[in-house]
């Protein structure tokens, strides 16, 4: 199909070349190493960087590339970027060695602070989500026609509320905003998920929240939150400011709220959040 956006197909066919890259490390109980933050990197995750940064370097040399994998670009020279890319060549590298499906390659096309558009795909199954905002958003397979998706503004009669929480990264901040949406909103369904596909599963029409008061970095988010925004959601931090990347020395997301953008109950779970 014909994309909105002209990079957007190019990037789709290098995260899926990325996940065909890790692929052969998984369930092999390849070496897993601690970076200087103790977080884990394995063969896995350098292979599918250095796919990713020769293909995105291809596609345009103008266009920098921050990559979880080389992270140490000084914000110095990250201040003058007008446009980048942002990566996890693996997101959700605990999953990975853990032998779990719920890994994806994040990809976004970064412009002055706003995700353009963002790519995520599943390298287990070579499904990848699309989307990025005023643009539309697509779920799609491997060899397959992709097909629309958007949020649900609203619950059908039956359907319960739907929270997408984090198998691993909870805090007393987040169980509080739970416990109040769960006393306004009735009994909640928790949906326990890996990696970016916590935005996926929103985008897609399948959740209706997630809350993240819980640390994150940039390239955890970015790639998700391009598709989340072109289902017709949003990402706001918790004053209800749009959710944004500009350079700043900290690669560190702020607190977080993705949902759709016209749920009825927006104003209640911010208030609940700045409470």
């Amino acid at each position: 199909m014909n994309f909105p956006h002209p990079l957007m197909a190019p990037v789709i066919e290098l995260a899926l070349q990325a996940g065909d890259a890790i692929l052969p490390f998984w369930r092999t109980g390849t070496a897993v190493t601690a970076k200087a933050d103790d977080s884990p990197v394995t063969a896995a995750d350098l292979a599918a960087h250095h796919l990713i940064l020769a293909g995105l370097t291809a596609l345009d040399p103008g266009i920098p590339v921050l990559s979880e994998e080389d992270a140490n670009i000084p914000q110095s020279v990250r201040a003058g970027w007008q446009r980048w890319w942002l990566v996890d060549p693996l997101d959700g590298t605990k999953e990975f060695i853990s032998g779990s499906e719920e890994f994806t390659v994040n990809i976004a096309l970064i412009e002055n602070g706003r995700v353009v558009f963002g790519v995520v795909s599943m390298p287990t199954n070579g499904r990848f989500y699309v989307g990025g905002a005023g643009l539309g958003a697509w779920r799609g397979d491997k060899g397959g026609t992709p097909v629309a998706i958007k949020v649900r503004d609203a619950l059908a009669p039956g359907e319960s509320f739907t929270v997408v929480a984090s198998r691993r990264h909870s805090s007393p901040e987040q169980e509080r905003l739970l416990a109040g949406l769960s006393a306004s909103l009735g009994e909640l369904q928790l949906a326990n998920i890996g990696s970016s596909l916590k935005f996926c599963l929103l985008a897609e029409g399948a959740a209706d929240c997630y809350p993240r008061l819980a640390p994150t970095s940039q390239w955890d988010t970015a790639a998700a939150q391009g598709v989340l925004e072109g289902a017709g959601g949003e990402v706001l931090e918790l004053s209800g400011e749009p959710f944004s990347y500009p350079p700043r020395e900290s690669l560190l997301n702020a607190f977080f709220l993705a949902l759709p953008a016209k749920a009825a109950w927006r104003e209640k779970l911010l208030e609940l959040a700045r409470s």
